[in-house]
């Protein structure tokens, strides 16, 4: 890995492992989309990452210390990709990129239903789904009950789709 910075500035460093188009994109899908496989974040991501630009970053946001890579135990030929708690600890700021793009960028209502909720629930739930994701990927212990952030995150997803497509029905023009 290139240990040559432009500056130590924070902001500047935190750009050189971010400011590319893909990495916070391959995180954002293994956090709120829980895609863990090459295949799954390959097909999974809107966007249409292609296959070298994913493996590239992929090996990368690693050097970082962002990722670890592991046989997956279900299948032999598959690798399972994990969030280190560097990669976890992005949350709240997932979190206030979310909201400042619902407030000025044109986003669509069902694909920033799950920033609306976590600039809602504020930072407890941004602890909350980083005890999830602890659990998901680090092996540490789950929340004592209640359905995980990321469900929560989905439901509201769902809703919204499926009040658009009714609204569709009743409105086909």
């Amino acid at each position: 890995m290139n240990t040559d910075h432009r500056s130590g500035c924070p902001i500047n460093l935190s750009l050189e492992v971010f400011g590319d188009r893909w990495s916070l994109i391959i995180l954002r899908d293994m956090i709120f989309g829980g895609r863990r496989h090459f295949r799954e974040l390959l097909n999974g991501s809107i966007e249409g990452i292609a296959s070298n630009i994913l493996a590239d970053r992929l090996k990368r946001l690693m050097e970082l210390g962002m990722l670890t890579k592991a046989d997956d135990p279900s299948h032999k030929q598959k690798a399972i990709y994990s969030l280190t708690e560097m990669a976890i600890s992005l949350v709240p700021i997932l979190a206030h990129l979310g909201a400042w793009g619902r407030v000025w960028l044109p986003v669509s209502e069902e694909l920033s239903i799950r920033a609306e909720l976590l600039e809602k629930g504020g930072p407890p739930m941004w602890e909350q789904f980083m005890v999830d994701l602890r659990h998901e990927h680090l092996g540490a212990p789950a929340r004592a009950s209640g359905p995980t952030v990321r469900a929560i995150l989905q439901a509201g997803y769902e809703a919204v789709v499926a009040r658009k497509a009714l609204a569709a029905v009743r409105d086909p023009a």
